[in-house]
């Protein structure tokens, strides 16, 4: 195992960083904001912005007491610096995402070195770098990339202290408790939930404790607290404990009991997404499961465990389910893969334990073709046609995956581990960049809002959505934007004769027409378009109306 601590150069983590940013850039420009989440931060971001209310965070008129404020901080910082929130453009709020998505590749190198030497560190940064659910959320402009990085500073420093060799000093654990009070404003205790069982599971196991004198608890948790303590108190006082009530009880106890927001999914769920989500570094994680085992005595590889074991099996066991609540810890996962890939018994085994292998190489193979296919499948699927680059993307992508596995097989792993890395930047690059940006019927907030600034009857004319009514339109939308039901937006246009737009479906057009008839106006129609809301899977006919020209506004009529 490495001694001495961290010996990887500047170079090398330059390197890492220019391979992570291959991994990452693609599609960040050209991808529209992604319901639903994604539009949601981005919105209540710029209203942040607009509004200059800093300590709460509201979608429209409504509160979103959902997370704490910190990854807002951060959106709003990005686009004071690089664009305008009356520019609504969506890379500038996922700058952070991609700046944390590198540092964690970055701190996963500096965890690896410290734990197996450089090679494994380098290893692991690119396990990490290439996973399919770090490249979906390096692109997105929500608050996971960002609190993975704040969990891996947290470990890098707790893994200081615990490695006594490495005499972690006082600004170690500065760096711990700053990051732990980062992570409260980002995301409550999950942060806690992480580093604390990685730490009672580690005191439990090796029967000592010594080693936790080197975090200074007694001042650093006030360190914390004075990161994150005054934002909290603010917020208590501001909305006199709705934040709480909402973030605490309804939110985070109500994910533990029971399945929100329609995600609850029974325990194994992980196990079975992580052969998807932590795609390609998922086969040397799998094919280290037999060497972790043997070395469990090891320190290096206790530490991983602790940090692993019991936070997954805690997200198994609670009702509610989401691919990204296991990203903090693919990062050890990634440690364990590049060390028992570098180990001379790494991946030796029997021939129970090859066949094994062998069958979940052709399962890991199988979801690389799933996902190096996806492109050409999206092109059949919405725009009915037979796209050749994409096609072809895919072709080159399996045929390096089948390379990766044949070096694999016959011990070249540093070369597998490259042939791996150029087929997944291929498929994120087709994907990211060239794909999805290109499924128009999908898109439909930016062709809702396209439509609108092209017939907009006025400079601030309100627009009223009643089917399609997802956070992407409140955001893309240059002015006011109504999510409502059809008689409402009915009474809207009879209400403001002049400015008002609607945007209706068919399936909502006799509601909408018949509360118009009621009201005395009659709606113009202005555009039409169709598509599939590709969150609900529903296919959408949608048409903009005005009311007819009149004299101006009337009042909206009593009911």
């Amino acid at each position: 195992m490495a001694e001495g601590g961290r010996r990887l150069g500047w170079r090398a983590y330059l390197l890492l960083a220019l391979s992570a940013l291959a991994l990452f850039l693609p599609g960040r420009m050209r991808l529209p904001p992604v319901d639903r989440d994604e539009a949601r931060y981005a919105q209540a971001t710029r209203q942040m912005l607009e509004t200059k209310d800093f300590v709460q965070v509201r979608f429209q008129d409504q509160p979103r007491n959902l997370q704490p404020v910190g990854v807002y901080w951060l959106e709003a910082a990005s686009v004071s610096l690089f664009s305008k929130p009356e520019a609504r453009q969506i890379w500038a709020y996922r700058v952070p995402s991609l700046i944390a998505a590198v540092a964690a590749v970055l701190l996963t190198a500096w965890i690896g070195d410290m734990l197996f030497g450089a090679e494994a560190g380098i290893g692991a940064a690119l396990l990490l770098a290439m996973s399919a659910l770090l490249s979906f959320e390096s692109r997105m402009a929500k608050i996971d990339a960002c609190l993975l990085a704040t969990i891996l500073t947290a470990q890098a420093t707790l893994l200081r202290a615990y490695l006594d060799r490495l005499k972690a000093g006082r600004l170690n654990a500065v760096v711990f408790w700053t990051a732990i009070g980062v992570g409260l404003l980002l995301k409550g205790p999950i942060i806690l939930i992480v580093s604390g069982s990685t730490t009672l599971v580690l005191v439990a196991t090796d029967r000592k404790a010594a080693w936790l004198k080197r975090l200074h608890a007694g001042w650093g948790v006030l360190v914390a607290l004075a990161v994150a303590m005054p934002w909290f108190v603010a917020i208590g006082i501001k909305t006199h404990g709705a934040f709480f009530d909402k973030a605490v009880r309804q939110n985070l106890l109500g994910k533990i009991g029971r399945g929100e927001q329609h995600h609850g999914l029974p325990p194994g769920y992980y196990l079975l997404a992580f052969n998807l989500t932590f795609w390609p570094g998922a086969l040397a994680a799998v094919f280290a499961a037999p060497w972790a085992w043997r070395h469990r005595a090891l320190r290096e590889v206790r530490f991983l465990a602790a940090w692993v074991a019991p936070t997954w099996l805690m997200y198994e066991i609670i009702g509610t389910k989401l691919p990204h609540y296991v990203l903090p810890l693919y990062p050890a996962l990634a440690c364990l893969g590049a060390a028992a890939a570098l180990a001379k018994d790494g991946w030796r085994g029997g021939t129970l334990e090859r066949g094994l292998a062998a069958l979940y190489g052709v399962l890991w193979l199988g979801v690389g073709t799933l996902l190096a296919s996806l492109g050409a499948y999206l092109f059949w699927r919405y725009m009915h046609r037979l796209d050749p680059i994409a096609v072809g993307m895919a072709a080159v992508s399996v045929g390096l995956l089948v390379a990766a596995l044949v070096l694999a097989a016959r011990g070249a792993r540093g070369r597998a581990l490259a042939a791996t890395g150029v087929a997944a930047l291929i498929v994120y690059a087709g994907l990211y960049d060239y794909a999805l940006p290109s499924l128009t019927p999908i898109w439909l907030g930016p062709r809702i809002a396209a439509l609108a600034a092209r017939n907009q009857p006025c400079p601030n004319s309100v627009l009223a959505s009643t089917r399609f009514a997802e956070p992407s339109l409140v955001f893309l939308n240059r002015n006011e934007t109504r999510l409502i039901d059809p008689a409402s937006a009915a009474d809207l246009l009879a209400h403001d004769r002049v400015c008002a737009m609607a945007i209706v479906s068919a399936k909502q057009m006799a509601a909408f027409m018949g509360r118009a008839a009621q009201d005395g106006v009659k709606p113009e129609p202005i555009g039409r378009i169709d598509g599939t809301s590709y969150s609900t899977g529903e296919k959408l006919s949608l048409t903009l109306f005005r009311a007819a020209p009149a004299t101006g506004p009337v009042p909206l009529p009593g009911r």
